[in-house]
């Protein structure tokens, strides 16, 4: 039987490892984007353009972390930040201060996401890093970011033009333990949250992937080992 964990619970595992000395946070962070790019090649062996959607907090960093080392593997990389990047917490500060000696970070909002409408976006995977399992609030996202995520998402596996969808961890917005889009006020929440066509998630899937709105959202659940 796998073991499902929650929120609490993996952030309770992490925190073990740290607090023994055996990892810190930023090597945890660092495995974590390794393990996103791994996903990343081995379902898109031949993409070479990606577009990394960084959030206010420690997912943003895992993603500064995956823009830096597909940038690393000769890949075409942008990067849009939620937020400031003067705010980010410690860790996911010095990713995205290693990103910039690599290439600049923009603003994440819907004026700069008409930059990808149209029918060919020009982007071959979307990564998806704005917001993790730490959401404990309603998320409203960004409307037109949502919706161009969520056509992408749709249309990937049959137009290649389209890029695929990757969430690290969950899908922006979704609770890590009940697979919910709480705040979402729709019928169908599924129509105005982030969906995924592959959610990466690290050590044990989380019980929000298995329940609820979580498989439909999540794509194909990949769980990448970072050590712990």
């Amino acid at each position: 039987m796998t073991e499902v964990l929650t929120a609490a619970g993996m952030r309770a595992v992490e925190h073990a490892a740290m607090e023994s000395g055996r990892v810190t946070g930023l090597e945890l962070m660092e495995r974590a984007g390794q393990g996103v790019v791994e996903a990343i090649l081995e379902h898109w062996p031949d993409g070479r353009r990606a577009l990394v959607l960084c959030g206010p907090g420690n997912n943003g960093g895992d993603g500064f972390v995956v823009a830096r080392l597909l940038a690393g593997l000769g890949w075409q990389v942008e990067v849009l930040l939620l937020g400031d990047a003067d705010r980010l917490p410690p860790d996911a500060k010095v990713n995205c201060d290693r990103w910039r000696r690599m290439g600049p970070v923009s603003g994440l909002t819907d004026a700069r996401m008409e930059g990808y409408a149209g029918d060919n976006p020009g982007v071959d995977v979307a990564v998806d890093a704005i917001f993790g399992i730490g959401l404990t609030r309603p998320f409203q996202s960004l409307g037109r970011t949502q919706r161009a995520l969520n056509l992408w998402a749709a249309a990937s596996p049959r137009d290649s033009r389209f890029p695929g969808v990757v969430s690290i961890d969950v899908p922006s917005g979704m609770d890590a333990d009940t697979g919910e889009y709480p705040g979402c006020g729709q019928e169908n929440p599924l129509d105005s949250c982030i969906l995924a066509n592959m959610t990466v998630t690290f050590h044990r899937p989380k019980a929000g992937h298995l329940a609820g709105h979580g498989p439909a959202a999540c794509g194909k659940l990949i769980v990448k080992d970072i050590g712990l």
